[in-house]
């Protein structure tokens, strides 16, 4: 293993020792003395069974594993329109195998895209606790001896993991639907978001470019959150090998679901080949899951949601983990909008199978973690592939296009492009995998403001016609549930594109798609905790410096220390916002992962 990925990995074990002994001490515990089927009453058991009537007598001699299927199916969110007919078609499956499936509950999955610079937004990153909550509440019954997970998106799969692993004495597998077909390549996209946004183009066409590039079902082709959980599972084992990103719709998706329903019959407690979940996801499984994002320039949402999987496993990892791992790590993918390829192009050249035969020969991923499909993580190195109607896998070959993916001994980048910045503003993250490296520090007056759509205003006015710093603050969990901050990405891009020097500071996250304008993210503390953001004023030089790692308001320390902070807007109402102040009230800071519920539960 490369030294510092083992430094890492034993840095992260010893600071997780307790927590994850306790950990492990409770799925012990749950898989000997849980409520199971067998100890059921009998009515009920009668309640457990009345839905069905074809796989009632095989329920009831208890024969065979019965399967849980969680879903968040919607046919809002294109990537989850593929699930309709996943439940009947995994009860065929599960009865080849001698099992029993039944959908245990639904979780809710909203879409990032449609939502983006909209109220709804402010309930995304506490869907993902919501869709954890809703898993356990699926799996509550006892009735399951085992579960498919069925969810792609930005929190549905952190989400789905999270609820997931408090039941980790079950064998789980995460089942994809796969990416959409490529339409209007994401870099044309996005050329016609910066000519709407400097008023070239009217709504008519920026519509059609939209629906051009987000045009079927299956995931968005760009590498933004949805397709970054897809890779991660890849690299945990915690998927069949090689379906991350295989078309909706096609022979080899639904035998690689097939395959997944029959794995699972297989790895049960009964079984000789018991892999339950809390095992599988384990200190070198995380530590995967940052290499793999680290790698392959994915999104920058992971540096909260990897934190929050980690703790419901009793494992802790932090932002210096990342920034270590980030400095010994390569850059062996350029997938739109770090490069101009998108997924469909990235699975052509070689995709997952080749990314973890490269980091697993370069010492860099843990290959020895129990997948859930057997064996170690070496089997994900090979490619699968319909022959004589029959599945099958085969080891990958070379790059079949360097511009998307390279050696790990030939790498776009000697660093996996995310850095952690400290300062008198504070803690963040930024992702540089995109941003041209003169472009990495940047020192420029602040522009203050409280909302996007403000930024946005400001922008149409000519004021930020100059170099730089625009600061959005009280976007923090807390302060209104940590939206992202897509819309302005067209405008930021816009000024750098005319010359200007221009960087984004902000307490809330940007897209997982962010890209070439460099963005202190994720701030800590954030403003409404009395964070240093909040001190920031009008005109301030803010120096965001990727190089060294700091993010400073040029500011002497007397008067710094003697500002007070700006005052919080009020609470925002409407759109079901005020439902969720239980989760703003009692979130965690970002490098904790931002979770009310883990930290209510005392994770």
């Amino acid at each position: 293993m490369n030294p510092e990925i083992s430094a890492v990995t034993d840095r992260i074990i010893e600071r997780s020792r307790p927590s994850r002994a306790a950990y492990l001490a409770l799925i012990d515990r749950e898989r000997d003395v849980a409520i199971r089927r067998p100890n059921l009453g009998c009515a009920n058991l009668a309640h457990a069974y009345a839905g069905t009537e074809e796989d009632r007598d095989a329920m009831k001699a208890d024969a065979g594993m019965n399967i849980g299927i969680v879903t968040a199916y919607n046919d809002m969110l294109s990537a989850h329109a593929v699930y309709y007919r996943y439940p009947e078609l995994m009860k065929v499956w599960a009865r080849e195998a001698g099992a029993t499936a039944q959908v245990a509950g639904g979780v809710p999955a909203m879409c990032d895209g449609v939502t983006q610079g909209y109220p709804g937004m402010e309930l995304s990153l506490f869907s993902r606790d919501t869709i954890a909550l809703s898993t356990a509440i699926a799996l509550s019954h006892g009735t399951f001896e085992g579960a498919a997970l069925l969810g792609i998106c930005d929190k549905i799969v952190p989400g789905l993991l999270m609820g997931a692993l408090r039941f980790g004495h079950l064998p789980m597998i995460l089942i994809p639907g796969g990416p959409m077909p490529t339409g209007l390549p994401n870099k044309a996209k996005a050329a016609v978001r910066e000519k709407f946004a400097e008023g070239l183009v009217g709504r008519e066409e920026l519509l059609d470019a939209e629906i051009g590039a987000y045009h079927s079902k299956g995931t968005c082709t760009f590498y933004g959150t949805a397709n970054t959980n897809q890779m991660m599972m890849e690299v945990m084992g915690l998927h069949m090998p090689g379906a991350a990103f295989v078309n909706p719709g096609t022979k080899l998706r639904q035998e690689l679901t097939r395959a997944a329903v029959h794995r699972l019959a297989q790895i049960g407690a009964r079984g000789d080949d018991y892999r339950p979940l809390g095992a599988c996801v384990d200190e070198k499984a995380i530590v995967n899951a940052a290499v793999g994002l680290l790698a392959t320039g994915g999104s920058t949402n992971h540096l909260l949601h990897v934190p929050a999987i980690a703790r419901a496993a009793g494992i802790v990892i932090d932002w210096e983990d990342f920034d270590r791992l980030s400095r010994a790590v390569p850059t062996i993918a350029r997938v739109y909008p770090n490069g101009s390829a998108d997924v469909n192009a990235f699975e052509a050249a070689g995709g997952m199978p080749y990314v973890i035969r490269e980091l697993i020969g370069a010492g860099l991923l843990h290959a020895d973690i129990p997948t859930v499909a057997g064996g170690d993580l070496s089997a994900y190195a090979h490619a699968p592939s319909i022959e004589n109607d029959t599945l099958g896998w085969s080891p990958v070959g070379d790059s079949g296009d360097e511009t998307i993916l390279r050696p790990a001994a030939a790498p776009f980048s000697p660093d996996g492009g995310m850095r952690i910045l400290a300062g008198n503003i504070g803690r963040a993250c930024i992702k540089v995998s995109a941003v041209e490296r003169d472009r990495w520090v940047i020192e420029a007056p602040a522009a203050v403001f409280e909302d996007q759509l403000d930024v946005i205003e400001a922008f149409k006015r000519g004021e930020l016609d100059r170099d730089v710093v625009v600061v959005v603050r009280f976007q923090g969990p807390r302060a209104n549930g940590m939206p992202e901050l897509h819309k302005l990405t067209p405008p930021l891009g816009v000024l750098q594109n005319r010359g200007f020097r221009v960087a984004l500071v902000t307490d809330g996250r940007m897209s997982g798609a962010s890209g070439k304008v460099p963005c202190a993210i994720h701030c800590s503390p954030e403003a409404l905790l009395d964070g240093a953001i909040g001190r920031i004023r009008d005109g301030d030089m803010i120096r965001v410096d990727a190089e060294t790692g700091t993010l400073e308001a040029l500011v002497g320390a007397a008067e710094w220390a003697a500002r007070i902070p700006a005052p919080a807007p009020a609470p925002a109402s409407g759109m079901g916002r005020e439902l969720f102040g239980m989760f703003r009230s009692g979130a965690d800071e970002a490098e904790k992962g931002a979770s009310a519920m883990l930290a209510g539960a005392g994770l």
